[in-house]
């Protein structure tokens, strides 16, 4: 394998920077073709072996997807579970900008099962915020998280469209997130989620339920997510 480096980066890595750099420019997007190996060795006068390891390392960690008789295709955005990671933190690591439209933001006082989730008692109220999120502007996911109102009150006025839930928390809070216990399963779309995600009544969505913890051990934010199934892989490493 021809490994010929340019500005100190061995081929291959020349070409994964191209790829990489086209998907988070927005030029490719998940779906879409990406050039063959001949394609790829032609254009970067490399052969077509260090091409194939190009393609090989990016499909390797879940960018690109390889059909076989079809072509390869960046992938769609992969969760990673065995990160907790936040939404922007996800959609950085593919290279992707992290984009939210906020659809509800305030303060409820109805919900005594996510009120016992977080610890606290059944009339408490709590801050509810319910955003649409979005790859390349592209609906994928409906989250909403509720937090205590005595702890958090001031994040109903902070445009959590545009920053980290996880960084805001840190900085303004001084809370520092440490795990998350989950449940995950599958529902259909009824009609209101239907219309957020742009998708048919009745599609079959991954739903995540998150008690996500601080590092002092405190249950601090409940999220419940509904997820387009056909947007995303889950990616889960276990260990023995």
């Amino acid at each position: 394998m021809k490994l010929t480096k340019r500005n100190g980066l061995p081929a291959y890595k020349r070409i994964q920077k191209a790829i990489l750099d086209r998907i988070e420019s927005g030029d490719l997007r998940p779906g879409d073709m990406v050039e063959s190996e001949r394609e790829l060795a032609r254009m970067h006068k490399v052969s077509l072996m260090t091409a194939r390891h190009s393609l090989a390392d990016l499909a390797r960690e879940g960018i690109l997807q390889r059909r076989h008789g079809s072509g390869t295709f960046v992938a769609p955005p992969k969760i990673h579970f065995n990160k907790l990671m936040s939404y922007t933190e996800q959609m950085a690591s593919r290279g992707l900008a992290a984009r939210s439209r906020i659809v509800f933001s305030s303060t409820v006082n109805d919900e005594p099962e996510i009120a016992a989730r977080l610890s606290l008692p059944a009339v408490s109220r709590l801050i509810k915020v319910e955003r649409v999120r979005q790859a390349d502007d592209e609906p994928f996911a409906l989250e909403t998280c509720y937090l205590s109102e005595a702890d958090f009150g001031g994040l109903v006025r902070t445009p959590l469209d545009h920053v980290s839930l996880f960084t805001t928390l840190e900085r303004d809070y001084s809370v520092e997130i440490a795990y998350a216990d989950e449940e995950i399963d599958a529902t259909p779309a009824d009609a209101r989620t239907a219309e957020l995600l742009a998708v048919p009544r009745g599609t079959p969505l991954l739903r995540m339920r998150q008690v996500i913890y601080s590092t002092k051990g405190k249950a601090t934010v409940f999220v419940l997510g509904l997820y387009r199934s056909g947007r995303h892989t889950l990616m889960i490493r276990r260990f023995r």
